[in-house]
């Protein structure tokens, strides 16, 4: 503070030599104090955000009661993680200056993060995108969560509410489900571990407990509150978990890691138990549905045996009438047994009958004398076919011995005729077949004559 004091102490109002000016004023003031807070660190809330196309930012940090203005240049604001905007919480570690153009007083920032769940919740937008990214969120590796089990783990506190209401609706819509507690922290520095230990444990001894799922779950709160749900060690445990898990975290308004990764996201405690077990009045209704049902059968069954019995009654005789129908239906079947006896008597002498004239067919006498009935009748018809097969023959014989003498040659020649050949035996039919000089054979009926030819003539027609 010396600094500040003493060019007051050596100012005369009086004095014009020193009078300052505005520039000269500010210059020092501005010394005064980057000298005294080279390095703050503030908290406060943004207002009047401007962005030029400079690059720098310009801003309004403010608190319930105050404000103070801030410049944070191109090269610093480059490195900010998040996008400011009005209304952000944040802390900005910078130093004080004043604006000489202006006199104003003013933080020149140098880094700047959000504070609260600002930062809480940037911290949640990329382990969410992170997560996505590497598949925790897909729904094709979700397990199936039914809406009926025998017995269901609890992961939550044991003192919270998010407990009491699950139970009041287990018990309201279907106390026969098993609840097992497992008591954790749901916030706070423990939380993150004992929610995964317990996870992992339910998954450890869940054949020896028979427990087929789990609910993972706390009351609402504030994203601070709710952050032991959005840390990636209780996102991985819920993802290799082979128990298929609920996860109801918080209010329906409220969104956590776990919702994201568990294979179905309840909007709040109450609703987990609801979506995970039937209504016992749906069960109550279809009891008395098949109540109803079998009361009717049962009815019916009656009904028809009463109609039987009836029936049996109107059927049941005296034993006197009963025994009187039995002798005369003894009497009738002697009656069909003695017809049936006799016919069948008959029918055998009959075919005994036929038997003996069968018998009297096949002798062997019998046989053989039809046998040379047959033979005498095949010797009979042999000869006849014989004489009429040669007399047939003779016929067709003297017809081809007439037909060639008709075309034989030598019955030609008896007739004066005679062949004329040539030296080689060929038939000489015209005078050009021969040549003066050459030796013809004349053959007759009887005998040959061999001639030379002296000359030859030919007709003309």
């Amino acid at each position: 503070m010396q600094q500040s004091e003493s060019p007051a102490s050596t100012i005369d109002p009086d004095a014009p030599a020193n009078i300052l000016t505005v520039s000269s004023l500010n210059r020092m003031a501005r010394s005064i104090l980057e000298s005294n807070f080279p390095a703050v660190i503030v908290e406060g809330e943004i207002s009047n955000l401007a962005m030029p196309s400079s690059g720098h930012w310009y801003l309004t940090l403010k608190d319930k009661s105050a404000q103070i203005r801030c410049a944070m240049f191109r090269a610093n604001n480059r490195n900010v993680r998040f996008n400011p905007t009005n209304g952000n919480q944040i802390i900005v570690r910078g130093r004080l200056s004043i604006y000489e153009g202006r006199g104003d007083y003013q933080l020149i920032a140098d880094s700047m993060e959000e504070a609260g769940d600002g930062a809480l919740r940037r911290a949640f937008e990329e382990l969410k995108a992170r997560l996505q990214a590497e598949g925790l969120f897909d729904q094709e590796k979700k397990q199936e969560v039914r809406s009926r089990y025998d017995h269901i783990g609890v992961v939550t506190s044991p003192t919270g509410a998010a407990l009491q209401d699950i139970l009041s609706v287990f018990r309201r819509r279907f106390p026969a489900t098993r609840i097992t507690l497992f008591p954790v922290t749901v916030q706070g520095g423990d939380a993150v571990e004992q929610i995964v230990s317990a996870i992992e444990s339910a998954n450890r001894h869940r054949h020896k407990l028979d427990l087929q799922a789990l609910i993972v779950s706390r009351g609402g709160g504030s994203l601070e509150d709710l952050q032991a749900f959005n840390e990636e060690r209780v996102a991985q445990a819920i993802y290799v978990s082979e128990l298929p898990v609920t996860s109801a975290v918080g209010h329906e308004i409220d969104f956590t890691i776990a919702d994201f990764v568990a294979d179905l996201r309840a909007p709040t405690p109450s609703s987990a138990a609801e979506l995970m077990s039937p209504d016992q009045e749906d069960y109550f209704q279809l009891l008395q549905a098949y109540q109803l049902q079998i009361r009717n059968a049962i009815g019916q069954k009656l009904r028809q045996a009463q109609q039987v019995l009836a029936w049996l009654i109107k059927q049941l005789k005296h034993p006197d009438r009963r025994l009187q129908e039995q002798a005369q239906n003894l009497d009738r079947l002697e009656n069909r047994l003695r017809l049936a006896i006799s016919h069948s008597f008959s029918r055998q002498a009959s075919d005994l009958n036929e038997l003996a004239r069968s018998l009297l067919a096949h002798s062997p006498t019998q046989r053989l004398q039809q046998l040379k009935i047959q033979m005498g009748n095949g010797i009979k018809s042999l000869r006849q076919a014989a004489t009429t097969l040669i007399k047939t023959g003779d016929a067709k014989l003297g017809e081809l011995s007439r037909s060639l003498n008709t075309v034989n040659p030598l019955g030609t020649l008896g007739r004066g005729y005679s062949i004329t050949y040539d030296d080689s035996a060929k038939v000489i039919r015209r005078s050009d077949d021969v040549k003066i000089g050459s030796k013809i054979l004349s053959r007759l009926n009887r005998g040959k004559i061999i001639s030379v030819v002296e000359s030859v003539a030919n007709d003309e027609k």
